[in-house]
């Protein structure tokens, strides 16, 4: 798969390139700090210009401290005949994220003390992490585990942790005005394709597609170390942020084909509420709104109080809420291309529309005539739909309605009332207020 960041922006065979650009990153071992995530964000570098920045262990960001930076080699077991039965290199799930080293001898009681699995699911390897407490784990499907035989097994991490830093990536598309829609995704999960990587790539081709068009609003985008993070990130930017963010995005779980999902923000009826409900009640009129209560990935530290930005989540089957979260069963099969596709265009419809949402006033007092514009039937009784939802939006157009009101209001979609919009303008008949 080759990616130029200066190639020319096409639409065709996004969903499967986006497939192909997770199969590209999945076996990578990402993790809340290290290698794994500098790899990532290289890889994704080749494709948007993203700048990399690196935040040192020990720094103080709000009530949280940068932590230190993990470095894994190698981890494994071998049982009492010598054979290795756990290893890392087959899997990046087998280790408990942020093991420290150990390198021992132990019993197999003692053993069953730090290993981790799924007896309601016994094929699948369980993602288990220890950011914030030292301690060592492996992680195995059940099935495995029961068969473990009484004896003396060998336990082997090579890890480290040191002072480094926190590595994310940043980019900010400049518009034509300074007020900003921001767009966030997590890079910090392993070998896992729902819930880690199919917010990077949508957001990935997301911010390729928006370089293409013309701007209106700024655009700042990032790729971050989930909650840490973010909380950095505010920590940094919050008061230009609270200055000029109208809209924000947190991307994950946005791959499978599953029902749409939004949660929206802690105090909800912001600009990003709006359209996202708006968008999904006309293209996928099945999705699920959750409430600020069901939070759980980068909204808790958007909305939070003194912070509250307008961010929103939007996501397909929401993280926690399907069987696979969090194992080896959220693999590449979980995600497909017309998954990632799917949502690729419902956020380009929410963008489109936030762009384009202005509040009109009419320029006339009083009803126009209509027919003298060639808008209005001359023949009696020939009243369309077209010409009735011209004369709703004169109805409404009274500068305190913007599209997704008149949209609300009128029962129509955006991508109806865009026409009509353009026709009143060039007709004179509205003006932006």
């Amino acid at each position: 798969m080759t990616h130029s960041s200066q190639e020319h922006f096409t639409d065709a065979g996004a969903g499967e390139a986006m497939h192909a650009l997770a199969t590209e990153l999945f076996p990578i071992c990402r993790s809340l700090t290290g290698a794994g995530v500098r790899e990532t964000l290289r890889i994704l570098q080749k494709i948007i210009p993203l700048t990399i920045h690196e935040v040192p262990s020990g720094t103080k960001v709000f009530d949280w401290t940068i932590p230190k930076e993990w470095v894994i080699r190698d981890a494994y077991i071998l049982d009492p005949t010598g054979n290795k039965i756990i290893d890392f290199k087959k899997s990046n799930l087998h280790v408990v994220h942020y093991s420290v080293p150990v390198d021992t001898d132990i019993t197999l009681s003692e053993l069953q003390e730090h290993l981790y699995s799924r007896p309601n699911q016994p094929d699948a390897i369980p993602y288990i992490t220890s950011f914030y407490e030292e301690r060592w784990g492996f992680c195995l499907a059940h099935r495995e585990r029961e068969k473990l035989a009484e004896g003396t097994y060998h336990v082997h991490i090579d890890s480290d942790l040191k002072n480094g830093s926190l590595t994310y990536g940043e980019l900010v598309v400049p518009g034509e005005h300074k007020e900003e829609i921001f767009i966030s995704t997590y890079v910090c999960h392993p070998s896992l394709a729902n819930n880690e990587l199919s917010g990077p790539v949508v957001t990935t081709f997301l911010a390729r597609w928006i370089m293409s068009q013309p701007r209106r609003y700024t655009y700042r985008i990032i790729f971050i170390p989930e909650t840490i993070g973010s909380i950095m990130y505010l920590c940094h930017n919050v008061e230009a942020m609270k200055k000029h963010v109208i809209a924000g995005f947190n991307m994950t779980c946005v791959g499978d084909e599953r029902a749409y999902s939004y949660l929206p923000s802690r105090l909800g009826g912001t600009l990003p509420d709006r359209v996202v409900h708006l968008v999904l009640s006309h293209r996928h009129p099945e999705f699920i709104t959750y409430s600020f209560l069901d939070r759980g990935s980068d909204e808790r530290q958007y909305c939070a109080p003194g912070i509250d930005l307008p961010v929103v989540s939007v996501m397909r089957t929401k993280y926690g809420r399907y069987p696979e979260y969090h194992s080896s069963l959220d693999n590449l099969s979980l995600i497909t291309p017309n998954g990632l596709e799917g949502t690729y265009g419902v956020m380009k419809d929410c963008l489109e529309l936030i762009e384009r949402n202005h509040r009109y006033s009419t320029t006339v007092l009083g009803e126009p005539q209509m027919g003298r514009r060639g808008l209005y039937p001359t023949l009696g009784n020939q009243y369309d739909l077209h010409t009735h939802r011209m004369m709703d939006v004169l109805a409404y157009a009274d500068g305190k309605h913007d599209l997704v009101d008149l949209c609300t209001v009128l029962g129509i979609t955006p991508w109806d009332l865009y026409p009509i919009i353009e026709t009143l303008r060039d007709a004179g008949l509205i003006e932006l207020c």
